[in-house]
């Protein structure tokens, strides 16, 4: 490719190989944001009602973040596995994220984060509205703006059309980075990548 001029994080805040990748999306912004665009988009990982909470899910999810955890060393808290009841719909998360990025795309990053860490760390329920505001407010954003804006018909329809461009540019794997140069051509990188791998990718 020819110089990078964008690099679109492609992603879904309940992800657990996303969180896993965190750390090299910090490496990145602290590295190329000052010389490359970087952006985030919302995938999409489930949508309500998609999959039964029952405990054959549930196992499956311990084994797949145990593994998330082996190979990334992002920790995982699995209190929220003893729940008996949840849907695991990633559409209000991804949704308060657009919302965020409509106020002030400067802490879509931060707040993307913030998310991770409420939901893997301290296994937080956000699909929750208040849950997703009262992170924002911590964020810096104002939780009545926050609100009015999340329930708006435009925010979710931006939400559905990040789901579609993610689709559309062939980043159907979270996480996935579509990296744009100057002639305008894509390349998708999908999965998690260590970031000295990615590096030389994106070199």
């Amino acid at each position: 490719m020819h110089k990078i001029k964008e690099i679109i994080v492609v992603a879904d805040p309940m992800c657990s190989w996303c969180w896993g990748f965190d750390p090299v999306i910090e490496s990145l912004l602290e590295e190329l944001e000052d010389r490359v665009k970087i952006s985030l988009l919302l995938g999409g990982l489930r949508s309500k009602g998609d999959q039964a909470w029952d405990d054959a899910f549930k196992k499956h999810l311990a084994d797949h973040w145990k593994s998330v955890e082996a190979k990334t060393a992002q920790p995982f808290n699995t209190e929220l596995l003893k729940r008996s009841d949840f849907d695991y719909d990633t559409e209000p998360a991804c949704r308060a994220v657009v919302t965020v990025r409509e106020i002030d795309e400067n802490k879509q990053f931060s707040y993307f984060k913030a998310l991770q860490k409420a939901f893997y760390l301290n296994a937080e329920d956000i699909t929750l509205e208040q849950t997703l505001a009262r992170i924002a407010e911590e964020e810096g954003i104002d939780k009545e703006s926050f609100l009015r804006r999340f329930g708006s018909q435009t925010i979710k329809d931006k939400t559905e059309a990040d789901r579609y461009k993610a689709r559309s540019m062939g980043a159907n794997v979270f996480p996935s980075l579509v990296l744009i140069d100057q002639e305008g051509h894509l390349c998708v990188i999908k999965g998690y990548k260590p970031y000295e791998e990615l590096k030389r990718l994106i070199a």
